[in-house]
């Protein structure tokens, strides 16, 4: 087992700072999807245009595991440091671009299809990055700590969700609602630019990590990563975390997600409202995370997952319910709301706090970048992905909260089944130098 290097705290907080921004990136659009329905959509059919809008928020999505399977490929080649450098510039540009493009009262639907572009190149760079980021800490931190480690970067796709909140928040209280309706939506975007810079200069102060470095050094690298990932044994390994990850999936984006689009869409709070509640909430919440991979370190990450997923499919329609009774516009109720969605993303701290350990432990480390973020992308990207569309979209055609909350109960609850059998303890596996698929613990 390695120890600790001596820069460490500078490894996990480069790759959290990146993928802050990165999701900042990817969420400013689903933040702003009601003003980006009236600007890139025809403004006749604004029920169409917002789901029309959510659609391209979910197609980011879906093409997240071909992001996933390319830049994997590249992270077991030619080594996780730069393949998420390339990631985080990619994934700036796209977002700094949406903030420069005409809309469609200036260039009609073709505005609809740059921005249709551009959401396909953030779905693309971010499939490489969470796997690159994940596999950099793992391969860095000892093995009797990699839950609480891990647990620090996993907040920062919560974080990046808080950052593009109060950029919103701010640049609409100083602009005001006329002029942030008008072009000041363009701000958070092009402020992405400049987040992206930082982000890649402090990276580029970083090494390889020690375990890719041995690899190297022993002549042990993988010639083809796809061919070993999916064409062997690891196939088995790859369905068994993609049933976890799918899980989790839906828990992550239902409890902090759809959270936001509940207030927006089903209580009808304006943006500046919804986003004090949920931002207030997910900055008191995001130490979970880090509470629960460090949990993982002491129990087990199987437990701590599990019990999330359980915990969300039996409570979160009474939640949902509760909240819906709170947020009555005009008669907010903030501290009960708040509290409402820390128990939320609690949920989210439980089922993604460890899973970045566990993916880390699951694959050996010839084809960890692509094993690790296949499955995870497939998992978030197609499982919980699917739900700001898929609850907007039940919501709007039946007017029930209940049934909108089906998709988010039914799938933890599956899963939760599924991998009470399936899924391996991996809590004492070691990284170092392990090459097979590490199956118990």
């Amino acid at each position: 087992m390695a120890g600790i290097p001596q820069n460490f705290r500078r490894v996990v907080i480069a790759a959290a700072v990146g993928n802050v921004i990165e999701w900042y990136d990817f969420y400013i659009f689903g933040s702003l999807a009601a003003v980006l329905s009236v600007k890139f959509f025809d403004k006749t059919n604004p029920v169409a245009a917002l789901l029309s809008t959510i659609a391209l928020f979910t197609a980011g999505f879906l093409v997240r595991p071909l992001g996933a399977f390319l830049f994997g490929w590249l992270g077991d080649r030619v080594g996780r440091k730069y393949t998420f450098i390339v990631t985080l510039s990619g994934m700036g540009l796209g977002t700094a671009a949406i903030g420069l493009i005409p809309t469609y009262a200036s260039i009609g639907v073709t505005a609809a299809f740059i921005l249709f572009g551009l959401r396909m190149l953030q779905g693309l760079c971010l499939g490489g990055e969470y796997g690159g980021a994940i596999t950099y800490v793992a391969e860095h931190v000892p093995d009797e700590r990699r839950g609480y480690y891990t647990g620090w970067l996993q907040t920062s796709p919560t974080l990046g969700i808080v950052v593009s909140l109060a950029v919103i928040v701010g640049t609409r209280g100083y602009l005001g609602k006329d002029v942030f309706q008008a072009w000041g939506w363009r701000v958070p975007f092009l402020i992405s630019f400049l987040l992206v810079m930082m982000a890649i200069y402090i990276r580029l102060q970083l090494g390889e990590t020690p375990v890719f470095q041995e690899m190297k050094a022993r002549g042990a690298m993988v010639k083809n990563p796809w061919k070993e990932a999916f064409l062997s044994q690891n196939i088995k390994f790859i369905l068994v975390a993609v049933a976890v990850l799918i899980g989790q999936g839906v828990v992550w984006y239902s409890g902090q997600f759809w959270a936001l689009y509940f207030l927006q869409t089903v209580k009808k709070l304006d943006v500046l409202t919804s986003s004090y509640i949920v931002g207030a909430a997910l900055l008191i919440a995001s130490p979970t995370l880090i509470l629960f991979g460090w949990l993982s370190d002491l129990i087990g990450r199987k437990p701590v997952i599990l019990g999330g997923m359980l915990l969300a499919a039996v409570t979160y329609y009474p939640l949902y319910a509760w909240l819906g009774d709170v947020t009555n516009p005009g008669a907010v109720n903030y501290p009960i709301a708040i509290f409402i969605i820390f128990i939320l993303v609690s949920y989210v701290g439980m089922v993604y706090g460890p899973v970045g350990a566990f993916l880390a432990e699951y694959f050996p480390s010839r084809i960890r970048y692509t094993s690790v973020s296949v499955p995870y992308h497939i998992g978030n990207g197609w499982g919980g992905g699917l739900v700001p569309f898929i609850t907007s979209a039940a919501f709007l055609s039946t007017g029930s909260v209940g049934r909108a909350l089906i998709y988010p109960i039914a799938v933890p609850a599956v899963c939760f089944l599924i991998c009470l059998f399936v899924m391996p303890e991996t809590r004492r596996n070691s990284i170092w130098g392990a090459e097979k698929a590490q199956t118990a613990g």
